[in-house]
């Protein structure tokens, strides 16, 4: 499925507000204008509709992502704790994984996202095995979870 065909994604944020399906939308446009050839997962999770950057169709190999809450959205880097955040923007404790929580597109800060973009693209090439299939531009659906605790 090319990114262009969003009638399944649109499926599964139907459940959430129009607010938050904005929000997540707009934040899906702003990745794939500055990442065009890499490849959109989509997870219909148990707690979250999330949707994630790779270079190839694997998870391992996402450098950014989205994850939809019923109230909110977070922008986030599966890897963000190898760059620097010299804005000290991006919230979490975990080991690895970084995010930012959105609410409204108007305090989207998009030139400093960009930024870490590139450090978070950059990280990921540098992390694909050789040999890898390289997918160029396609969503994919990944999983769909048949029980949600999220908006059903």
């Amino acid at each position: 499925m090319r990114k262009e065909n969003v009638a399944e994604l649109v499926k599964f944020l139907s459940v959430y507000s129009d607010k938050v399906q904005n929000v997540a939308l707009s934040l899906r446009d702003f990745v794939w204008q500055l990442y065009p050839e890499c490849n959109e997962l989509i997870y219909d999770n148990y707690n979250a509709l999330a949707f994630g950057w790779s270079l190839t169709d694997k998870a391992g190999d996402v450098f950014c992502s989205i994850a939809v809450f019923k109230n909110y959205v977070n922008f986030g880097f599966n890897r963000g704790t190898e760059f620097p955040d010299e804005q000290n923007l991006l919230m979490g404790n975990g080991s690895l994984y970084r995010y930012l929580r959105i609410d409204d597109m108007a305090d989207f800060p998009a030139a400093y996202l960009r930024q870490l973009l590139a450090m978070a693209f950059e990280n990921a090439q540098g992390r694909v095995k050789p040999g890898k299939e390289n997918l160029k531009g396609a969503t994919i659906v990944k999983s769909i979870s048949p029980v949600k605790k999220r908006p059903l």
